[in-house]
């Protein structure tokens, strides 16, 4: 199974704890959607024409993919898992996106340290610029939905 990351679980070491036996694939871009902050002051995704939201394609274990399950609170209130087209330098490929979470109309900021561990995951996977950039207003001006 893949499953794209696009939070914290971007982070290596984040996923050795989470899922020992996943493996990443590399980074791709989850088309049509854009980064939102949820109620609690983590990140989500929402579908959004013309959006874009760049991360890392782990390939998971069905015991990773429990455990991952667990960890992001799958379930009534929590997040909800669907599978997408994630768009990599080889083709779309499906993929498990986590999603979900009460967000909030009117500005919410990403919650500290989140926001820093978030931000220097998608450096170390060297994502473009303009993801760097939507993560950092993220952090610093909230979301307004």
């Amino acid at each position: 199974m893949i499953c794209f990351a696009y939070g914290t679980n971007m982070s290596r070491a984040d996923m050795a704890r989470r899922a020992p036996g996943a493996r990443a694939v590399g980074i791709g871009r989850l088309a049509g959607h854009r980064l939102v902050v949820t109620r609690a002051g983590y990140l989500s995704v929402r579908r959004a024409p013309g959006g874009m939201v760049h991360g890392v394609l782990w390939r998971l274990t069905p015991r990773d993919l429990v455990r991952l399950d667990a960890y992001e609170g799958v379930g009534p209130g929590g997040y909800r898992r669907a599978v997408r087209p994630v768009l990599t330098a080889g083709g779309a490929r499906a993929a498990i996106v986590y999603h979900g979470g009460r967000t909030v109309a009117g500005a919410r900021l990403l919650r500290h340290p989140f926001e820093e561990a978030v931000l220097a995951s998608a450096i170390s996977w060297h994502l473009p610029v303009a993801a760097l950039t939507g993560l950092r207003r993220l952090a610093r001006n909230g979301f307004r939905g």
